[in-house]
């Protein structure tokens, strides 16, 4: 268990503190900034998201850096990722801050895409995350912390960049689960 591989457990441990925080019904007070209410439970969620979120990019920095990669990091990485978008996504929509349907879009390509993965690693092959897939990651995490911010600060100029970044989100998760399927139809052909 080198330390990327710590750093992205740390990643799915802090989930469940995330939705406790995000959910648990607890009254912390609420601010009001720029007309618009932040419980202060959705900014505290929003800290541990944005801070398990960063660490995906610390783990990859010091897999590359120290050469620790690890099948188990290959693994664990994209699972980690895929457990804390889902579970923030799913806890927007029980705020009723996000609807259902995109998120069911985002997660199904997220479904479909672990699938195609694990067929590929049935066959031998390993298939890498691609630039598009990685600026979605990043697409989702940004709508994220938006919504859970409440479109702070951008509310005080009145720009819906929450909801904005939350359509670019859903659009590129789609083109970039077409643009997966297409580069590894050969796979899906072949299996058996």
């Amino acid at each position: 268990m080198n330390l990327p591989n710590k750093i992205t457990i740390s990643r799915i441990f802090l989930i469940p503190l995330f939705m406790i925080v995000l959910l648990g019904g607890f009254d912390w007070g609420t601010w009001t900034i720029a007309g618009e209410k932040l419980p202060v439970t959705h900014f505290v969620a929003a800290l541990i998201f944005i801070f398990a979120s960063s660490t995906d990019w610390i783990d990859g920095y010091y897999a590359r850096k120290y050469n620790l990669v690890t099948n188990l990091g290959k693994f664990l990485d994209p699972l980690a990722d895929k457990l804390l978008v889902s579970a923030a996504l799913i806890g927007l929509v029980e705020l009723g801050a996000a609807p259902a349907w995109m998120v069911i879009v985002i997660l199904s390509r997220e479904f479909a895409v672990t699938g195609i993965r694990a067929v590929a690693s049935a066959e031998g092959e390993v298939i890498a995350a691609g630039q598009m897939g990685k600026l979605k990651m990043w697409i989702q995490i940004i709508a994220i912390s938006a919504l859970l911010l409440h479109n702070l600060p951008f509310a005080w100029i009145g720009f819906p960049f929450a909801a904005i970044s939350l359509w670019l989100a859903t659009l590129i998760t789609l083109y970039s689960g077409w643009e997966y399927f297409v580069n590894s139809k050969h796979i899906l052909l072949k299996s058996k």
